[in-house]
């Protein structure tokens, strides 16, 4: 995802890890979005996220950033995980479970 702001996409961050729907997150840039928009090209400087969750905490974190992001249709994209070292895989997987109530 994008966001408008340095500040922006860290408070989102802060939302996603602390909330548990992301083990951890990436802020990269600006870099530099060009688009189309309410019938007119935007050109704008973002800074793009990237976010490792689960599919089963994803529509959690989808939730979280909604409420987080000030923009009315934040870009939000899941790309599969297709592989990777399984000792972080798992790490994603334990720091996103949802705990129990007697936990």
């Amino acid at each position: 995802m994008t966001a408008s702001s340095r500040e922006e996409a860290q408070s989102i961050i802060d939302a996603a890890v602390e909330s548990r729907t992301a083990a951890c997150a990436q802020i990269s840039g600006p870099i530099s979005s060009t688009y189309w928009w309410q019938g007119e090209i935007q050109r704008d400087e973002e800074f793009l996220i990237l976010m490792k969750t689960t599919k089963e905490r994803l529509d959690d974190l989808v939730e979280v950033v909604r409420s987080a992001h000030s923009y009315d249709t934040p870009e939000i994209v899941a790309v599969p995980i297709e592989g990777g070292l399984a000792d972080y895989l798992n790490w994603i997987t334990e720091e996103t479970a949802v705990s129990s109530p007697d936990a």
